[in-house]
């Protein structure tokens, strides 16, 4: 079963049976088990009744967007009471001229700490009450558009708002947490929890702003006013590498922030890390750094399938069909590689 049998619509009626030898589902079947080439010569050697040329007119050809993305998902998912969670990743393409690849720029990694070469994703990503999770909106940072990665953010959760879910929470690092868009997160009726930097201003009841590094902050959180924006919640996380971050968690119901408990902070964070996961995924699993094209609209195209081809192990998890996204790749050439080791070397 594929993910647009979940859908409340396939992602376009053709007028006409089309001739084109490369669709969509091909090409987002391609990108999940070819475990190391890329590009659209690998793909023609597999069919052999398909050019080059076939698959590199299908992305230069289609034209999809986030919202078709979501329609072929929205029915496998509880849009009522999940949490959406915010970020963004690099894919990095390290031997490509921006001068000639469109997308392709410069950008700051906060994982590598040094700016590197490659095209900038951010997702909205949604988990359900059940506990399935996909990317539900998605943007490539496009400096000829003119707009930040926050302008990004709020744009989107305003659009998956409008497409029907009603998420109860928030989740965000501390890139994406400007007073800005946590006032925007509160009038959207959105709890959430947040990273935060360490130099923001935050005050105890009758004292006197501090930055949060120099807040004494109990295990189990300590309520404070933030600076410019209300009461909140804070607490402080020491990683085993010795880095520490510091988060807030927002109640629309201010009286209920002191039931607020270190496992509900646990709880939250590990869904929010599963934004993480994802992003390994689509770069390990799905290819999504693997394409020779240069155009945005056939580099759109591309993303659109690796995002696509992510969902599709998705849903296969959650039915039960494979234990894990990474099974389908690891057991794929399994019966060649014995029939090739029988055949040469017994």
């Amino acid at each position: 079963m594929s993910i647009s049998d979940h859908g409340r619509r396939p992602i376009r009626q053709p007028s006409k049976p089309s001739t084109a030898k490369c669709d969509l589902n091909t090409y987002t079947g391609y990108l999940i088990v070819e475990p190391k080439y890329s590009g659209c010569c690998r793909l023609a050697e597999m069919f052999s009744e398909m050019s080059h040329d076939s698959i590199n007119r299908f992305l230069l050809r289609e034209r999809y967007d986030p919202k078709d993305l979501f329609t072929e998902i929205k029915g496998a998912i509880e849009l009522i009471g999940g949490t959406l969670s915010g970020d963004d990743t690099i894919v990095e393409k390290p031997y490509s001229d921006p001068d000639k690849t469109e997308l392709i720029s410069y950008y700051w990694s906060g994982k590598q700490k040094k700016t590197i070469k490659g095209i900038n994703l951010i997702t909205l990503y949604y988990t359900d009450g059940k506990g399935h999770s996909f990317p539900v909106n998605y943007r490539l940072y496009n400096q000829a558009d003119g707009q930040t990665k926050n302008d990004y953010l709020r744009e989107m959760v305003e659009e998956v708002i409008e497409w029907g879910i009603k998420p109860l929470n928030m989740t965000t690092d501390s890139w994406y947490s400007s007073r800005k868009n946590l006032k925007f997160f509160r009038n959207k009726g959105l709890e959430f929890l947040v990273g935060i930097a360490k130099n923001r201003l935050v005050k105890v009841e009758g004292g006197q702003y501090v930055r949060v590094e120099n807040l004494e902050i109990p295990p189990e959180g300590k309520i404070v006013t933030l600076k410019q924006f209300g009461l909140v919640k804070v607490f402080k996380r020491t990683f085993r590498n010795g880095r520490t971050r510091y988060l807030i968690w927002f109640q629309l119901d201010e009286s209920t922030l002191a039931e607020v408990t270190r496992q509900d902070l646990r709880e939250l964070f590990s869904i929010h890390w599963g934004i993480e996961t994802y992003h390994r995924a689509l770069k390990q699993l799905c290819n999504i750094g693997k394409f020779l094209v240069r155009t945005t609209e056939a580099i759109g195209t591309h993303f659109f399938c690796s995002l696509r081809a992510f969902c599709q192990l998705e849903l296969m998890r959650f039915q039960e069909k494979i234990e894990s996204w990474y099974e389908p790749q690891r057991h794929l050439y399994l019966q060649v590689a014995r029939e090739y080791i029988v055949e040469h070397f017994q």
